[in-house]
């Protein structure tokens, strides 16, 4: 068998995933000698990627269950993977991962893999959804998957606890972000103009929610929080940085915010900035930063706030509980609990000491823990496992 390169192709449900999550790896396997082709829903962010050299086999993936649009995809997913004669596939997010995984066992793939960024089901859903969505799992990953790489060691556990697949074959690979980039001494910008820049005076404290702007992300929650502390303290403020996206699950979210902007007498003191590619420098400017979700797998985002040394109010469940200590580098407050998110933060807007404290042990754990380098070198081992062992004969080079 002559030395060959390995073909990959890596799915997502849209083009932000392959921007902001995937791209490192991708990166990483193309210097490796691998071939990738992406395949997602087509948008802005993948026709600029295009421009820059990367190869695009369009699919569109909804990212809620829609019956003839879910078998068109996987129709369209098969006849990609069948034309491009894959050795990998390589899925992400819920929808495209339930999706390309039935694709690419129909075109007989060699190898698929999952990454888990954070499985669907968690513990706030209903029982029986949980046993509906678990049980789903457990199907695909027996049936449908031959390796499953987790990033949060609570869904690892789990894994392993559901028999999802073959404990062999479930890796735990982490999450990281570019501690260069996500570093406070690195990251040189005139504050006060950047606040003044986004409608916010030098003194302002400022609160930062970074995500999807969606109910289950908790928006609604700090919101409330916020209007209950804002009417008090004149000199906060709040960032909501992320854009509701063509293919969101919940859009009328973004019209009761609307709403809720009208009726408040606050909302000058909320400036929604839309998504940004200057997470760095709005996280320098941030004192506290908010996630309050009900569902996660191993946020990035927390770990970027960390990384710039701000403090963390997270919600108590999977993943934000494994990044953030309570008491440490933030706090932790249980899902919809409006007191005690409010609690928290007038706990951090009152003490500096506390926030700067905080925020200098969430930099140490980032540091410590969620390097991307690291994740990205464990991939690329992983990868070039395969590589050997399945796709080439003894003696070949690599």
């Amino acid at each position: 068998m002559e030395n060959r390169k390995i073909r990959v192709l890596e799915v997502a449900a849209i083009d932000l995933t392959i921007k902001n999550l995937l791209l490192p790896l991708i990166q990483s396997l193309l210097a490796n000698g691998y071939e990738v082709d992406i395949s997602c829903t087509k948008g802005k962010e993948s026709a600029i990627l295009e421009k820059e050299g990367y190869n695009f086999k369009y699919v569109r993936i909804d990212r809620r269950f829609n019956l003839f649009s879910n078998l068109k995809s996987i129709f369209r997913l098969y006849r990609v993977m069948k034309q491009g004669g894959y050795d990998i596939v390589h899925v992400h997010t819920p929808s495209a991962a339930v999706l390309a995984r039935i694709a690419a066992k129909l075109a007989r793939i060699p190898i698929v893999i999952y990454t888990a960024h954070g499985f669907y089901f968690h513990e706030n859903m209903p029982k029986l959804e949980y046993m509906f969505f678990a049980h789903l799992e457990k199907i695909l990953g027996r049936y449908f998957t031959d390796y499953i790489f987790v990033q949060s060691k609570e869904d690892y556990e789990i894994a392993k606890k559901l028999r999802i697949i073959d404990a062999g074959k479930l890796i735990w690979i982490n999450n990281g972000v570019d501690l260069e980039r996500f570093n406070p001494s690195k990251v040189k910008i005139d504050i006060a103009l950047f606040k003044q820049m986004l409608g916010i005076p030098s003194n302002g404290i400022v609160i930062t929610y970074i995500g999807r702007i969606v109910k289950e992300k908790g928006v609604l929650d700090l919101l409330e929080a916020f209007s209950r502390i804002a009417r008090h303290y004149n000199d906060v403020y709040l960032l909501l940085v992320g854009d509701v996206l063509s293919s969101e699950r919940d859009r009328e979210t973004e019209q009761m915010i609307k709403d809720f902007l009208n009726l408040e007498k606050i909302s000058d003191k909320i400036i929604m900035t839309g998504y940004r590619e200057d997470i760095s420098e709005i996280l320098r400017i941030t004192d506290i930063f908010v996630l309050p979700s009900y569902r996660e797998g191993l946020p990035r985002s927390i770990i970027e706030a960390m990384a710039m040394g701000v403090p963390v109010i997270a919600t108590n469940i999977r993943g934000c509980r494994e990044e953030v200590i309570d008491g440490e580098t933030g706090i932790l407050v249980p899902p919809g609990d409006v007191e005690a998110l409010t609690s928290a933060i007038l706990k951090l807007y009152k003490d500096l000491e506390l926030r700067e404290r905080m925020g200098s042990n969430g930099r140490k754990k980032a540091e410590k823990e969620y390097d991307e380098k690291k994740v990205i070198e464990k991939e690329k081992r992983l990868f070039e496992y395969l590589k050997i062992h399945k796709f080439m004969n003894v003696g070949d080079t690599i």
